[in-house]
């Protein structure tokens, strides 16, 4: 008998969409930030820097962030309920999140964490994520409309999965984008049609750009089937103003476009001109509700002043889909069986906070704004950092966690990119990396090209507020030696 000795599964057998995948901020400089750590644990010295300072991912406690203190002390109970039954436990832990804990416990399956809870998230959490959207809108929210999820991305992803048919159909998105849409409607075979963003206008979103790229598709025999905002922007930081959602919800009502709202970071505004407004709310404002126009909403307990990545806890409000929908995408969460529980109860918690006369009340409103005032705080401090580099310009950041900077390159750093076979932010984020021990990410990793966004020459690069002040002092004072070496190097070459 024979055998087939040819690998059953090789890099040319598999999904080619898969191959076509990319996710920039995990990518080729971030792996290779984290070798040159390794290199610098085994042999310190080695490099001209004892640390690789990583800015490439928003990850704010691995950078420094400490934990909101009652969301851990919930946490800790929910996962050791045997804890509430003893005596210790109100030395140990204030009496709201003793209260919350059992609130929770006795709603959780098996009155325990470990679990399999409904697809769609423990219905009581969904009603405090609920009462949190309405508390926030000033609008009425539906559990029944709540989906918790494994932070933002799951229900991303969940959406495309419902939305896209076959490669004709097609999703509005951003550009610069945060790549993890891109490669969702990749992965679920429809196709990504882009949008410009007005760097002259702080990033702004301008509607005859997103009506002209709409009917190029259009023409092009694409059925476009919703619109990605992300607000507050995520790479390029701006905030959108209320006149610019009601335009953007006026056309998405008009021309029949589902809004896929990204707004995980609401709680990331740093500017007293701006504030968040969720699009449900400005629809609301507008006299529109589920009968005129579909909202999909997406959060995160990634962000803000929590900053719990790792926990994996998000929501998806869904409101102006009929309920025959909202069956079939229950149905597709089936298939993961469920959330993970402590991201359910985390997205609770964040939309459910400490209120005026709580024990603990005080000390978290305390946590919190420290942690804003200091993000506030390196905002500023990198903006400006930024802005004084040589051939460098960075528009204000109002909100989220990244700078986004347009860096002119000297045309022999130019050439010699193009000798490397990478492009020119590629080259200048390796050398940044490679020199200075600051891991960024390329701005081509948000899709930024050349042409209407972006002018002949600049190149942008993206960088994450979130390392603590100290290292954000020690990050600048490399980023000015770097950059001065760098220009002077390729300018003598001109």
């Amino acid at each position: 008998m024979s055998y087939n000795k040819t690998a059953s599964i090789t890099a040319e057998t598999i999904n080619p969409r898969v191959k076509t995948f990319n996710y920039e901020p995990c990518g080729e400089i971030a792996r290779h930030a984290e070798l040159l750590q390794e290199e610098l644990n085994k042999n310190p010295g080695s490099r001209p820097f004892q640390e690789i300072i990583y800015c490439n991912l928003g990850n704010p406690q691995a950078l420094g962030q400490r934990p909101i203190t009652f969301f851990r002390e919930v946490l800790s109970l929910c996962d050791n309920p045997a804890l509430l039954h003893r005596d210790e436990a109100r030395m140990l832990f204030s009496q709201c999140a003793i209260k919350r804990a059992w609130k929770i416990v006795d709603a959780m399956p098996g009155r325990d964490s470990g679990p399999y809870t409904p697809s769609q998230g423990i219905k009581s959490l969904r009603e405090s994520v609920a009462d949190g959207i309405a508390g926030r809108d000033g609008y009425p929210s539906r559990p029944e409309d709540i989906f918790l999820t494994d932070g933002a991305s799951s229900a991303i992803n969940l959406t495309m999965q419902i939305l896209i048919r076959s490669e004709e159909d097609a999703i509005l998105c951003p550009l610069p984008e945060y790549p993890l849409y891109s490669g969702s409607i990749l992965l679920h075979g429809g196709t990504m049609v882009p949008y410009n963003l007005s760097e002259a206008g702080d990033w702004g979103l301008e509607i005859f750009e997103v009506k002209r790229c709409l009917e190029d598709a259009r023409i092009s025999g694409l059925t476009v089937r919703a619109m990605v905002v992300i607000n507050p922007g995520n790479p390029t930081g701006q905030v959108l103003s209320v006149t610019n959602q009601e335009e953007i919800v006026e056309f998405c009502r008009k021309e029949g476009l589902v809004i896929l709202a990204d707004e995980v970071y609401q709680d990331n505004v740093y500017v007293e001109d701006k504030k968040f407004n969720s699009f449900k709310k400005v629809a609301r404002s507008l006299g529109y509700n589920e009968d005129d126009i579909s909202i999909v909403s997406y959060h995160s307990v990634s962000m803000g002043y929590y900053g719990e990545c790792g926990r994996r806890g998000g929501y998806m409000e869904i409101c102006g889909f009929g309920e025959d929908v909202i069956g079939e995408m229950c149905k597709v969460a089936s298939g993961t069986l469920c959330p993970n529980i402590g991201g359910q109860i985390l997205t609770s918690l964040v939309m459910d906070t400490p209120k005026i006369g709580d024990d603990c009340f005080e000390k978290f409103l305390a946590e919190k704004e420290s942690i804003h005032s200091s993000l506030v705080k390196r905002a500023k401090t990198l903006e400006k950092a930024f802005s004084n580099l040589e051939g460098v310009t960075c528009n204000r950041i109002e909100g989220a966690i990244y700078l986004f900077p347009r860096i002119h390159l000297p045309t022999a750093a130019i050439k010699a990119a193009k000798t490397e076979g990478v492009s020119p932010d590629i080259f200048y984020a390796c050398r940044l990396l490679n020199d200075a021990g600051i891991a960024v990410v390329p701005g081509s990793g948000f899709h930024q090209v050349s042409g209407r966004n972006r002018a002949a020459g600049t190149y942008h690069i993206r960088c994450t507020i979130l390392p603590g002040e100290d290292k954000i002092k020690m990050m600048i004072a490399r980023l000015r030696a770097f950059h001065e070496s760098f220009m002077n190097e390729f300018r003598d070459r001109n």
